[in-house]
């Protein structure tokens, strides 16, 4: 009998990042959910197993703290078989008026915390017999919109880095990317509430596709930006 998968969920206390390591918990895997809020949601860590491990408060813009919580967890499963950088964060807002600040704060989100894990995990993804990093981009990020130029950009920063890393450890270990459209979160349907929500791409079912990417089964793909765009 196969040893259960050892997985690290990145932002696991979000809609997503819950979705994802609930979906692995309920496929045997061990799970590490590590997040920068310091408390789970309720019955979230029960839902993921009775050896479920939760890291909160996790800055993973700090090279340290994601260092630290990456090998804590493999410290506690004896290893680590994937790692699903969903932490990240997204805002809105014209050029001509918007903050610059904002730039930085989602390049330290989306790209920084990515790079920290991924960094982090490499040596114990190594000593794996199918290490696997999936992160999470955006469709957006491929064609971007009016308001999106510092979300748009960080993501694509996701995406060259996927590619980057893909190269740089091919024949190691797997490294691909999703790019969803709009997720069905309840704060995209508050902030869009005229929106048909049927088109959206729903949290399952995008877990199911980063699951796919961090099983065995997709030992041949690698390097990948997989559209997940639902119906829109």
């Amino acid at each position: 009998m196969s040893q259960p998968r050892i997985v690290a969920v990145t932002g696991a206390f979000g809609i997503l990042g819950s979705a994802v390591a609930r979906a692995a918990a309920g496929q045997g895997a061990r799970v590490a959910l590590i997040d920068f809020a310091k408390s789970a949601p309720e019955g979230l860590v029960a839902a993921c197993g009775p050896d479920a491990l939760a890291l909160s408060g996790v800055d993973l813009t700090d090279p340290d703290g994601a260092r630290s919580a990456i090998d804590e967890a493999a410290a506690r499963f004896g290893g680590l078989d994937a790692l699903i950088n969903v932490a990240g964060g997204f805002a809105w807002q014209t050029h001509a008026d918007g903050d610059p600040a904002v730039w930085d704060r989602l390049y330290a989100m989306n790209v920084r915390t990515t790079a920290n894990a991924s960094r982090a995990a490499i040596p114990h993804l190594r000593a794996s017999s199918a290490g696997r990093i999936v992160n999470v981009g955006a469709n957006g990020a491929v064609k971007s919109a009016a308001g999106m130029g510092a979300y748009a950009a960080s993501k694509a920063g996701v995406h060259r880095l996927t590619e980057s890393l893909a190269e740089e450890l091919k024949g190691e270990f797997t490294v691909n990317a999703v790019l969803p459209s709009i997720i069905d979160t309840p704060t995209n349907r508050a902030d869009m509430p005229d929106a048909d929500f049927t088109r959206w791409v729903r949290a399952d079912e995008l877990a199911a596709v980063i699951l796919f990417l961090a099983s065995p089964a997709a030992s041949a793909v690698t390097g990948a930006l997989i559209p997940v765009t639902g119906r829109v």
